[in-house]
């Protein structure tokens, strides 16, 4: 089994079990809301001042105010998983499924469809509409999500299949990442910016120079990401090209690890061994030779997939579902049932459920029919059409970016951002449910590819 193959398959299985908490947050948010002795401390708890502050210097602050808690989860917390989402960009380009061009062009022209045809939908839908600042809600797939619906399938999923739709997921990763940063940067502070620029300039350099030390790499980030946030450009964008600086080239090769351990295991005795057998204080030279081992450890595994494999379960299990319990609370006695069928929310809802199955799934086809890439080993077209239904579940980036475009604060803005909140819970659930039928119908009764 190859390294790739590996990283892929523990990536698949990270998701699947943060999906699964994503789920709960969100039914939680949902719940609370909308219950009358939770209601008012549930609004209120996000209008909280946050601050890491020494001297007059607050790092959690915009322009001077310090930011409210959901304003940290948002532009801070959200930078981190963009931070990660970064790190695994890299990863995927270098070693992973987008190293190969051949390899990575069918998710890639099936996520370009799935971005494309969601967005041209909406804007059909909302042309001349006071919501059509949102056109770029539908565009994004929760992996997440997605890889939890497919975890209920268990192993009649082929592994080809799952590689696929996470490979689509990342390529839809850095289309959002592109929007946010184009579309969502305003009043744009340059000297601000040329700071970060400095910073950026100083950490690609320790990349460069194979500087190993995280702390250079997170300490030297947060003043990027502050400089980003008052610049005026969002700050998850700085998340991302932080995560493009970080050294993927360990210092040692695997082989010298290997001789490394062997001759500082070497040096321990049979006498020592039976010494050993019980709890004991270690000699002088047992503690340098047993640390070299330890130091030797830390340097065969490079900064960026041991920054990537720490924040897996930091991002998925506390950063995603604290955003989705923060972000994902509808109150649904303030809701009409005609915001169903006018105004954002149809128009997110045909976006994700139709949108996205049209673009994954005929862009596909065209690649395929076309000569240009190959269809994912022991997977067939009515599978394809599953997961191109279930490309819909946008959730997390959905909801971010309906912030971004409605969460001003100014009331008639927030009653749009309501419905927009409603629009993606119901397009992703229909998407989610829909997915999981087909490929539960057409997916083999049993496991026919060995992962």
């Amino acid at each position: 089994m190859t390294q790739a193959f590996y990283t892929a398959r523990k990536t698949l299985k990270n998701y699947a079990n943060g999906g699964t908490v994503l789920m709960v947050a969100t039914a939680l948010a949902l719940l609370v809301v909308n219950l009358p002795f939770s209601r008012d401390f549930y609004n209120s708890l996000w209008t909280h001042e946050i601050a890491l502050q020494i001297g007059g210097f607050n790092l959690f602050s915009h322009h001077g105010h310090p930011m409210s808690i959901m304003a940290f989860i948002n532009d801070a917390l959200m930078a981190v998983f963009f931070f990660s989402v970064g790190l695994e960009i890299k990863r995927e380009v270098l070693v992973g499924e987008l190293s190969s061009f051949r390899q990575a062009l069918l998710p890639i022209v099936a996520a370009i469809g799935g971005m494309g045809i969601p967005v041209l939908l909406f804007f059909l839908m909302g042309r001349g509409a006071d919501y059509i600042g949102g056109a770029a809600i539908p565009m994004a797939t929760d992996i997440a999500f997605t890889l939890g619906v497919l975890a209920m399938l268990g192993s009649r999923v082929p592994v080809s299949l799952k590689i696929f739709l996470t490979t689509l997921a990342v390529v839809d990763d850095i289309g959002g990442i592109l929007v946010i940063a184009i579309f969502y940067s305003t009043h744009i502070d340059y000297w601000m910016l040329l700071a970060a620029a400095v910073l950026l300039a100083i950490l690609a350099a320790g990349g460069k120079l194979a500087i190993q030390s995280k702390v250079f790499y997170l300490g030297i980030g947060a003043f990027v990401w502050f400089l980003f946030l008052n610049a005026g450009i969002h700050p998850t964008i700085a998340g991302v090209l932080i995560a493009f600086c970080v050294p993927a080239r360990p210092v040692y090769a695997p082989k010298n690890y290997v001789k490394t351990i062997r001759r500082n295991i070497g040096y321990f005795s049979s006498e020592d061994e039976e010494k050993l057998t019980s709890r004991t204080i270690l000699s002088k030279p047992q503690m340098n030779w047993l640390k070299e081992i330890e130091s030797a450890s830390d340097k065969v595994i490079s900064p960026l997939q041991d920054m990537e494999d720490s924040l897996h379960p930091v991002v998925n299990y506390i950063i995603v579902p604290l955003f989705a319990f923060a972000n994902a609370g509808i109150f649904f006695g303030d809701l009409q049932f005609g915001a169903l069928f006018s105004g954002v929310a149809p128009a997110i809802i045909v976006g994700l459920v139709a949108g996205k199955f049209l673009g994954i799934f005929t862009f596909s086809w065209l690649a395929v029919k076309l000569g240009w890439a190959p269809m994912p080993e022991g997977c067939d077209w009515k599978q394809i059409a599953g997961v191109s239904v279930l490309g819909g579940i946008g959730f997390t980036v959905s909801l971010f970016i309906a912030n971004l475009s409605f969460g001003t604060g100014d009331p008639y803005l927030s009653q749009i951002l309501n419905n927009a909140k409603l629009g993606i819970l119901v397009g992703s659930l229909l998407a989610g449910i829909l997915g999981w039928l087909i490929l539960f119908l057409t997916l083999p009764k049993k496991q026919t590819v060995k992962e």
